[in-house]
């Protein structure tokens, strides 16, 4: 099922309607849709580098209004909608030691699932259950996937075609360690 929603998603990006299509994948993918809108992205960007940051700002606002669908999912329908979701993703025997955890980081787990491989749809749902404010979760989401999206655009805008194995293939990895490295900066200013 998974490989067919992939060649679904990859068929897009040559749609005359691709912009569309990516915002519809961006915005579902926030939620419940287990494709990354990245992948429809890319091709789209290495076909047409002129438009990358259009392409990528398309992506961000249709992502963060995806991901208020998912925070109204927790908030609003956790019990009969949100839990079986993070069930389905094998996240739902730890949601109250989640949810303790959360609350403690809320900026930065929004952060960290924003540009990171960490499923997004998972945080989004978990900040509307916990209770996150929703200024804090709007703010913190428009950047975690700004860096997200428009590092990629940049990169395949200078680079093109030839940066597009690294990003598929490596660019998670490299968010991931950028996270890490930005949290342990603050952890040792705070605390050294």
């Amino acid at each position: 099922m998974i490989k067919r929603l992939y060649s679904w998603t990859m068929s897009l990006s040559a749609h005359p309607n691709a912009l569309w299509a990516l915002a519809f994948v961006a915005f579902i993918e926030s939620s419940v849709f287990p494709i990354p809108p990245d992948l429809l992205m890319i091709p789209m960007i290495i076909a047409r580098p002129n438009r990358a940051f259009l392409i990528a700002g398309v992506c961000l606002v249709a992502s963060v209004l995806g991901g208020l669908l998912g925070y109204a999912i927790g908030a609003l329908a956790f019990d009969w909608l949100g839990q079986p979701i993070l069930e389905a993703l094998g996240k739902g025997e730890r949601i109250a030691e989640f949810n303790q955890r959360f609350n403690d980081l809320g900026f930065w787990a929004v952060l960290g699932a924003g540009i990171t491989p960490f499923p997004y749809k998972v945080i989004t749902i978990m900040s509307g259950w916990t209770g996150m404010p929703l200024a804090t979760f709007i703010v913190t989401s428009i950047i975690a996937r700004g860096i997200r999206f428009f590092i990629i655009a940049g990169l395949l805008w200078k680079f093109g075609a030839p940066i597009q194995g690294f990003i598929e293939k490596r660019l998670g990895l490299v968010f991931t360690v950028l996270l890490v490295l930005l949290i342990g900066g603050f952890y040792a200013v705070k605390f050294l």
